[in-house]
């Protein structure tokens, strides 16, 4: 697929956005676009959050101006807020003069200080939509990915920390995590079930969802538990374009979303949730996540464009929403094509690809990669504590 010009990070095609608090608003197509897919009945997410977004008045224009109605968070964009900005410094010192000592607990503050201004931004949006909309995200970290009590533990004590109801607590759909996910749904905590990466996954993440609410309606608790299901698109095709021929690059990613998007739709159309529904629940909402085209010679809205469907979220980083209608071009909504998702991955397959298996791989790579940048970030914010407390 022909590229543009102007490049958007490493490896990705895009618009020169360069002095993006600028253009945010001057793009009379980029407000256009967002609001089609508004209209189609897809919400909008930020898979972003820093304190310059928040001081510039960058994350209010994005809500007020283009709809965004929701953020995402996650150990990588926390590390490259906090690691690499001055912008914190200040709240840091704060925090080690109150006699915080664990970089961990001074992270979990930052993140809380930003998150809650950004829930405030979107509390019209929650309250409008009865809760069905307009949340932010914080994870548990990365390291309890396969320890199920102590992911349950801290998603109690990320819920007591924070001081607004909007929020969602990220817990990765490992096995574990799924079976933790089941525990603090129960428990009536909101979780963004994330590190998804096949219809397999999908519909685990769903049922732990519905085991949930089915525990509280047994016992005669209100249904009104929010939850979405993050599934990743665009880590297949990095995995998987190597290992294929040219005609099947950049197809298996889409085909795992249609996969999904149609087990979503066709789980949410049955006689077992149609009881929940009556009862008070709301629908897990779909989330695409990884929506950014990470190709050298794909648009960087490649993704975005072609998973418009009623229903789902997609959450995206600030340059593939500034991309949006600069050369955005979808005409389709998604549609139900399962048979035809199969197609590809059937063709994939005669590849030599295994793509369950690559399924379970992508999960388990995403698991220990967020590992590893969330070490790195406590490494650095213990750095920033030190000297914090020499200049004390």
């Amino acid at each position: 697929m022909a590229g543009h010009p102007a490049t958007d990070g490493p490896g990705q095609v895009g618009p020169d956005l360069s002095g993006a608090a600028g253009q945010r608003l001057s793009s009379a197509k980029v407000a256009k676009a967002a609001r089609r897919i508004r209209q189609v009945g897809q919400s909008l997410w930020l898979d972003s959050i820093n304190r310059r977004m928040l001081r510039s008045g960058d994350l209010a224009g994005y809500v007020q101006d283009l709809g965004v109605t929701g953020l995402t968070s996650n150990p990588t964009i926390l590390a490259q807020a906090m690691a690499t900005s001055t912008g914190y410094d200040a709240s840091l010192r704060a925090l080690v003069q109150q006699g915080v000592t664990r970089p961990e607990d001074a992270v979990y503050a930052l993140a809380l200080e930003d998150l809650a201004e950004a829930a405030a931004l979107l509390r019209p949006t929650w309250e409008a939509t009865n809760g069905q909309d307009g949340y932010v995200s914080l994870e548990v970290p990365p390291g309890l990915a396969y320890d199920m009590p102590a992911t349950v533990k801290f998603a109690h004590r990320l819920r007591a920390l924070a001081t607004f109801p909007n929020l969602l607590v990220k817990i990765p759909g490992t096995p574990q995590g799924l079976a933790a996910t089941e525990e603090v749904v129960d428990a009536g905590i909101g979780v963004n079930v994330t590190l998804l990466f096949s219809s397999t996954h999908y519909l685990q993440a769903a049922e732990a969802y519905l085991r949930a609410l089915e525990r509280r309606q047994a016992r005669g608790a209100s249904l009104d538990v929010p939850s979405v299901a993050s599934v990743f698109v665009s880590r297949w095709d990095v995995a998987a374009d190597p290992r294929l021929p040219s005609h099947l690059q950049a197809t298996l990613g889409l085909a795992m979303a249609q996969k999904a998007c149609s087990s979503y739709r066709a789980l949410f159309s049955s006689p077992r949730w149609q009881g929940l529904a009556a009862a008070g629940a709301h629908r897990q909402r779909l989330l695409w996540a990884s929506t950014s085209a990470k190709g050298p010679s794909l648009p960087i809205t490649y993704y975005a464009d072609r998973l418009v469907a009623p229903g789902t979220i997609d959450t995206m980083p600030e340059r593939v929403l500034l991309a949006l209608g600069q050369q955005g071009g979808w005409e389709h909504v998604l549609e139900d094509d399962y048979g035809g998702a199969e197609l590809v991955v059937a063709a994939v397959a005669k590849e030599g690809l295994d793509v369950e298996a690559l399924g379970q791989e992508l999960q388990q790579r995403g698991a220990s990669a967020f590992t590893a940048d969330w070490e790195r970030l406590l490494e650095a914010i213990a750095v920033k504590m030190a000297a914090a407390q020499t200049a004390a």
